[in-house]
């Protein structure tokens, strides 16, 4: 049985080996890596699926600004090699929005294989007028997470750095 939970300290060992072997060693050299390095991940949102003590999918989510305001940056979600395909994605992608919502954000955004993310309704951002520096506008999506909400336009920022 797959548990969901909110992530704890004591998963990053676990949650870093399992994105090295979701994305590469590399992974660090993607463009939304610059806006996640010194700023502490929104911890309520950051959540770890779990079968048997082993864990088996995670997802993340860090702060950002855009055009003043604070938003999110989606990513990275990942599943174990042995456990894609199953769902375990989705849940965490589906768990997470709905607590982003509750805790009042109104804007997810990520970088990311459209025909994935279009399902939880994720559009192309540069269609109004969002962007980050340095992606490609074909990976780069939004979520406005209210119905009426308005999507600032321009280019995402980093959230301030917090001291280690």
């Amino acid at each position: 049985m797959t548990i969901y939970r909110t992530e704890a300290p004591s998963d990053s060992f676990d949650i870093e080996n399992l994105l090295d072997d979701s994305f590469g060693d590399d992974r660090e050299e993607k463009t939304s890596y610059r806006f996640r390095d010194g700023v502490q991940p929104v911890a309520g949102l950051c959540l770890v699926a779990e079968e048997e003590g082993r864990l088996v999918g995670t997802i993340r989510y860090w702060p950002v600004r855009l055009a003043g305001q604070s938003v999110l940056l989606l990513g990275p979600v990942a599943v174990s090699a042995d456990r894609r395909s199953e769902g375990i994605g989705a849940a965490l992608i589906r768990m997470s929005l709905g607590r982003a919502f509750r805790d009042g954000w109104r804007m997810v955004v990520l970088a990311g294989d459209p025909t994935y993310y279009q399902r939880f309704g994720f559009d192309l951002a540069h269609k109004v007028g969002v962007f980050m520096p340095d992606e490609k506008i074909e990976r780069f999506q939004y979520l406005a997470l209210g119905a009426s909400d308005r999507v600032p336009e321009g280019s995402v920022e980093r959230a301030a750095r917090v001291a280690a």
